[in-house]
Parts: structure tokens; sequence; C-alpha cells
């Protein structure tokens, strides 16, 4: 087992408690990603886990066979450990993240890692001054492509852009930005689901 004593006192000290109830609030999840930032910080490696963090739950939403593991309820604990180890020992993730996230497996808290890994790096996004934005798109995009788009928002927010780019091809056509509180959805899926609403509605 991967998780040490050190690991479960500092999560588990009274500024790191979350609640038991069956929502997982936003203030629960700042709670267990501000304590990765802590661990990290303390470990001097936090560049390192944000960079893995991101390839992690780029893994995590892109890879049906990844959401299972996190979704379904009835999988076991010691399987979901047995998957996860395998994945963070073939990837050389860092030692703290891999604790980190076989605690959350310990806590039955997995089902929520994606929220909480996107929080963990929102987190860090801001500590750094910058505005985090997300872009979902139908059509694979290349580094110079990012970059230029990344370049823009900084132009118009007036600050260095934290961008998440992810690519699926569900959406058909069209992306879907969200730039802290404003969200830009001109996805054909999107399109197709207001039809749908309407022919609902009449």
């Amino acid at each position: 087992m991967l998780i040490n004593f050190k690991f479960l006192n500092f999560i588990n000290n009274k500024d790191y408690k979350v609640s038991n109830k069956n929502v997982f609030s936003d203030a629960s999840a700042k709670s267990y990603s501000r304590a990765l930032y802590e661990l990290a910080s303390e470990e001097k490696n936090l560049d390192e886990v944000e960079k893995e963090t991101k390839s992690l739950l780029n893994l995590f939403l892109s890879a049906r066979e990844f959401k299972t593991l996190i979704k379904d309820p009835t999988l076991k604990q010691q399987d979901q450990l047995k998957v996860i180890n395998l994945i963070t020992e073939k990837y050389n993730i860092q030692i703290v993240l891999r604790k980190f996230l076989n605690f959350l497996i310990i806590k039955r808290r997995f089902f929520f890692v994606e929220k909480i890994l996107i929080t963990f790096l929102k987190m860090c996004s801001k500590n750094r001054g910058e505005i985090s934005a997300s872009l979902t798109v139908a059509k694979k995009l290349n580094d110079d492509e990012l970059e230029s788009i990344k370049k823009d928002l900084s132009i118009k927010f007036g600050s260095n852009i934290n961008l998440n780019y992810r690519h699926d091809p569900e959406l058909i056509g069209g992306l879907i930005m969200q730039v802290e509180s404003t969200m830009i959805d001109t996805s054909i899926k999107n399109k197709l689901q207001q039809i749908v609403n309407k022919m609902v509605e009449a």
C-alpha cells in the first residue's frame, strides 16, 4: 500500500476534514484539492504534480475504461487500487500524487476524482494569477492553434490564460469554451439538443 502515516495525518488534519454527506460540495472538493496542493508544495514538486494531474485527468476523461473505473459502484477497492497503482507506476507519477489517489479510493471519494483534480488545477492557476479557461472541440487542434487561442484570450481578458483543452468528437462540430463564468457553446450537439427540447416542449 502506498499510503503512509504522515500522509494520512496531514490530510486528516482538522483543516482538511470534509463532510460525509452524499452530496460532494465544491467546498469538499476544495478541501481535498488544497490538501494535495499543500503536500506537493511541501515536497517542492508542485509543478511536476500539476503537469501529471493534467495528464491523468485527460486520461480519465477520454478513455471509457477509466470512466468505468471511476463510476462503477460495484468495483472493489482493491481492484481500483491495483489499476491506479499500475497506471501511476507505468507513467512514473510523483509519489505524493500516487498516495493522494490511493487515499481517495480508501476514503470512497474516488467517484469525485475528476472534480477534485479540476479544482486542484484551478487552484494552481489562481495562485499564479492566471485566468482559467476550458476548451472542448470536435476537431483536434495542434500546439500552434492552441497557443494562438491562448494569446487571443490573454489579449481579450488582459491576463495570462491557463487553457485546459479537450478533444471530444461527440460534439460533431463547433466548440464549448468557458472563461471564468463566461460560457460559449457553438457545438452542433448542443444545437441539436436545443431543437429536441423545443420539440418536447411544443
